[in-house]
């Protein structure tokens, strides 16, 4: 080969590798902070293209790359990165922290601000804290998370109940003291699963809340969902699967102890014959308890490019309850889709929809042995125990020995159908238009539907209830439609050394309510349940309505920072709403709050101990329009009477109209310091609040009998009540170095209420007791006092014969061993007159607790939350010490006896009759472990073999420790009694207990997949 031969295959060989070198290849990375610890979630940009990446678990990525592409490396709270590939294989880079950027930024309303920036009392609650543990709702996550936000569950484990949220206390008596819920912008909007959150804030102050003025006095709940982002289609499986089991049960006797105490009673109250006890001996508490499960699972799809992007999720939740024939399952699916039309025009749209069944069993009695209403729970404790479940024939068991007919609890568990079937769907359009540069136009209109029916069918083999009948059937559908369209200016501007945020907007949102309510009994067959109404004998009056409620709303806003020292907002609203009298339909709801960043001062500045020191103060005035439409107007009700000897329909007077009805209005003063520590390593907020509800809306009970109107629940403005108290808020990074971290955060809140002011300051009695109880008073609003005491008889222990104590009496007829209450009107008689208040059920403060290790690629978490102080009624004791019913082995083994007179307990078959007194009066303070759980992230050289982008393994458990005196199931309880079955919006009715669906304690296996 001569030497042009040679030189020409080296040109050729030379430009071939340079081809090579110029075509992509796949380049790896990781991507650290200055302490050499791990970023997740960090994207990896190809400028220019939509190739992209973020980084895992372990701080690593993958890219395909070619020589000369320049990367845009960037995270939030970290200086973003350029930098250009030339050749290398692989690439490791540390971003260092902005201190401009290193604050989140925070959801607020309608806008979005720096943390740091924010004036009011705003808590924010991490996307990985809501979704710690399975949970149905989102609210349950929030429990223990945010200082002075109460949660709690409608009825305990059962699937599918509803959730209460309070943020600091009840501010209102007879309006509703739950916060608005806005989602993405939404207003009113149910919340969506925790999975498809991206930030939760709960706005708690007047300065925070007041943007939504009319609504805001019982603080906002913002909900922002995933979004897509630029770079390559992500997507991601979530999958968990629990075992549920019954946390606590109660003692009770098995059937020789059953017979002996029933013997016990008979000696007692002289009756000679004895107890003829049944040859079963049946635990009911076993059989109406099973073990349960949850599955929850959600894939996910985001992405996107420079001009378009999207995020969409699909999520199938099924819980298997712990009490028989209870269940719960739903499917939800959420869509976002962000457009940037034009440089100035981008375009928005959200849709959520969900479709889910619960089948409930009966819990939370509300007394009505006859008609249905008692339960499950309450009958498998009361249940003579030598009792069988079946007869010889196969039938059911109706052989109950003591106390009133009831059902078989097994039955009632087995054969009751009360299912729900509930639609929800929302969709929300949006446009933001750049007017000028520092000029924006954002409108939005959306649309929600909310559809339910409730089908109860009880067949006649519940002799008791429905055996009478030939079966009982009940059918209720409601459906609630809004309609809200927002509109509103946002103007910056930097003036100085200050930067100006100018918002003004309108709002307007109508939301209509129908309702239908149909009752059938005598049916032929059991087999076509509630469905078969047309089969049936008798069709009851059927019921129907609708209501429709409008809010117009002019808003504004100003945002103020001078030279990153000194902080203004103001905020105004005015509000109208048709739910309203014709005299005062419209409010104004302004705040104004202060904040002075004295670390930003020369004298702070450089010190590196602080690393931020910021004072807040705020006051404003927000309102509660939670009433039903045309409340304040003149009402009739409909009666039979009878003319020429015929029956005709009439109607009667209900109330008088009140055109002066008008808003709740709750003025609220805060005081708020935030504080951080070496470098922020150490963070802590402190705020104090008090808040002053007026002209609260309650039942005008100086309206005069002979007026002649039939309504006893007539609204008026005529009360206040006030709430005040302390929130603590701490975070720590206590130790981080390359293989271990460890973090803690701590909440504490303390709230105080009282009741300032009734209609000519008389005491206002209610009862939360089942309707068997004869009782019409068991809590009481009183002025100088907190909000729903217990009122009862003072207990003083047991009467031993001969002459009573001092200041003591029994009910009639008292005997040795029989209970002893304080005489307080020293009549020597125990009457209504001795009744006085009893219990508190207001928590003296809540708390939450979290700590979070980490090492290497394994992590643990522990959280603690509870509740110290509050009292509980505890019904239940009550009914189980009453003689016709089972009992616990405590009362069974302590109970006075002539021999055993050194106890607090009555003697068996006392003549009490389930009085309402301080002996069932009990503390309900309590430490729950609520979770605790243990992760694994496979390392990237791992997982990348099967083209993944992580993959996580973890295994959690929920309530398994539950330290506290109460001696019932559980101490979060939530009866709300006779009143009814939905005990969400309560503010009176608190610390009750009676035939709440246990507190459910699991163990949850979970994977999370990402590609």
């Amino acid at each position: 080969m001569n030497l042009k031969t040679k030189l020409t295959l080296m040109l050729v060989l030379i430009f071939n590798i340079s081809l090579f070198a110029q075509d992509g290849y796949q380049l790896s990375g990781t991507v650290t902070d200055e302490g050499n610890m791990p970023i997740p979630g960090v994207n990896v940009l190809v400028v220019g293209t939509t190739r992209g990446a973020a980084t895992d678990f372990d701080g690593k990525f993958l890219l395909d790359v070619n020589s000369g592409d320049v990367l845009q490396i960037s995270y939030v709270g970290y200086i973003k990165q350029i930098v250009t590939i030339t050749d290398q294989q692989t690439l490791n880079i540390t971003l260092a922290e902005d201190a401009a950027e290193l604050d989140e930024v925070v959801v607020v309303g309608y806008g979005s601000q720096k943390k740091s920036d924010i004036t009011g009392a705003v808590s924010s609650v991490k996307s990985a804290d809501l979704t710690a543990f399975p949970v149905l709702n989102a609210e349950q996550a929030l429990q223990g998370r945010a200082a002075g936000v109460v949660v709690q569950s409608n009825n305990g484990g059962e699937p599918g109940a509803p959730i209460s949220i309070k943020i600091r206390g009840n501010t209102s008596i007879n309006a509703s003291s739950s916060p608005l819920i806005v989602v993405d912008g939404f207003v009113g909007a149910s919340m969506p699963q925790a999975n498809d959150i991206q930030s939760m804030e709960v706005l708690k102050d007047a300065s925070a809340t007041a943007i939504y003025g009319s609504r805001g006095s019982n603080g906002v709940v913002l909900v922002t969902t995933k979004k897509g982002k630029s770079g390559k289609l992500v997507v991601e499986l979530n999958s968990t699967y629990a075992i549920n089991s019954i946390s606590n049960e109660l003692d009770i006797l098995n059937a020789d102890e059953f017979a002996d105490y029933q013997n016990q009673i008979r000696t007692n109250n002289g009756v000679s014959s004895a107890y003829n006890q049944g040859d079963s001996d049946t635990d009911w508490q076993d059989l109406i308890y099973r073990s349960g499960s949850t599955q929850n699972h959600q894939l996910s799809f985001s992405g996107g490019s420079e001009k378009i992007n999207f995020y969409a999720s699909a999520n199938y939740f099924k819980q298997e309850g712990i009490l028989i024939n209870s269940d719960f399952e739903r499917a939800t699916f959420l869509t976002n889709v962000d457009a940037q039309v034009t440089d100035k025009l981008k375009l928005g749209m959200n849709l959520f929809g969900s479709r889910g069944t619960k089948n409930g069993a009966a819990t939370q009695s509300n007394g009505s042995v006859s008609a249905g209403g008692d339960d499950v729970i309450t009958l498998a404790m009361r249940y003579a125990p030598d009792q069988g479940v079946y007869n010889e024939d196969g039938t059911y068991n109706y052989g109950n020995t003591v106390g009133d007919p009831v059902d078989n609890p097994y039955a009632v568990a087995k054969e009751r159908i009360d299912e729900t079937k509930a639609d929800d769907f929302r969709a929300n359009f949006y446009a933001n238009y750049d007017i000028l540069e520092n000029l924006t136009f954002k409108t939005t209109f959306g649309l929600s539907t909310e559809n339910s029916t409730r089908g109860i069918y009880l067949p006649s083999v519940l002799t008791q209830t429905a055996g009478g009948d030939n079966g009982r059937a009940s059918v209720e559908t409601d459906r609630e439609t809004s309609v809200l369209s927002e509109n509103y200016l946002t103007y910056t501007k930097e003036i100085g050394k200050g930067n100006l945020t100018v918002l003004a907007g309108y709002s307007y949102q109508k939301t209509v309510n129908e309702n239908f309510y149909t009752e059938a009994t005598g049916f032929i067959s059991d087999s076509f349940s509630y469905y078969g109404l047309s089969s049936a004998t008798n069709v009851l009056t059927p019921d129907s309505s609708i209501s429709t409620v409008e809010i117009q709303s002019q808003f504004g806003r100003l945002n103020y920072d001078w030279d990153d020292k000194y902080l203004i907002t103001a905020t105004v609203r005015r509000d109208g709403a048709s739910n309203f009298a014709e005299n005062e339909k419209y409010a104004i709801f302004p705040s104004g709050a202060l904040g002075w960043k004295l670390s930003n001062e020369d004298f702070l500045k450089d010190s590196e101990t602080i690393s931020n020191l910021k004072l807040r103060a705020s006051y404003g005035v927000t309102g509660n329009p939670s009433i039903g439409a045309y409340e304040s107007l003149a009402r009739f009700e409909t009666l039979y009477a009878s003319s020429n000897g015929e029956t005709v329909s009439a109607i009667t007077p209900e109330q008088a109209a009140n055109p002066d009805l008008k808003w709740e209005s709750s003025y609220q003063a805060n005081f708020g310091v935030d504080v951080a520590f070496l470098n922020n390593r150490i963070s802590f907020s402190v705020d104090y609040y008090n808040i002053d509800t007026k002209d609260l809306i309650l039942t005008d009970n100086t309206i005069t009998e002979y007026l002649g109107y039939t309504g006893d629940d007539i609204l008026a403005n005529i009360g206040e009540i006030n709430n005040r108290g302390f929130e603590f808020a701490i975070n720590t990074r206590n130790i981080t170095n390359d293989n271990f971290s460890w973090s803690t955060d701590f909440n504490i809140a303390f709230n105080k209420n009282e009741v300032v002011n009734l209609a000519n300051g008389a005491d206002l009695f209610f009862d939360a007791t089942p309707s068997y109880w004869s009782h019409d008073r068991s809590y009481v609003l009183r002025e100088g006092e907190e909000v729903g005491l217990f009122w009862g008889y003072e207990y003083e222990g047991v009467y031993q014969g001969n002459d009573l104590p001092e200041g003591t009496a029994t009910l009639s007829g008292g005997v040795a061993g029989d209970p002893l209450f304080a005489d307080l009107d020293g009549s020597g008689d125990i009457t209504s007159a001795d009744r006085t208040t009893i219990g508190n059920p207001n928590p003296d403060f809540t708390f939450g607790f979290t700590n979070n290790f980490s090492y290497k690629n394994f992590d643990m978490s522990i959280f603690f939350q509870g509740s110290q102080g509050g009292d509980i009624f505890n019904l239940t004791d009550s009914q189980l010490t009453n003689g016709d019913a089972n009992t616990t082995k405590k009362y069974y083994n302590n109970a006075w006896t002539s021999t055993n007179t050194d106890t607090n307990d009555p003697r068996v078959g006392n003549n009490s009759n389930r009085e309402v007194s301080s002996r069932f009066v009990e503390d309900g303070s309590y430490i729950r472990l609520k979770n605790i759980a243990i992760g694994y992230n496979l390392p990237s050289d791992v997982i990348e073999k099967f083209g993944l982008e992580a993959l996580r393994f973890s295994v959690s458990a929920q309530n398994l420790l539950t330290f506290t005196s109460y001696s019932g199931l559980d101490p979060e309880v939530n009866y709300y009694g006779r009143g009814g079955d939905n005990n969400t919006s309560a503010n009176t009715a608190q610390g009750f207990d009676f035939g709440n669906y246990p507190t459910v304690k699991s163990v949850n296996f979970s994977l999370n997949l990402k590609f």
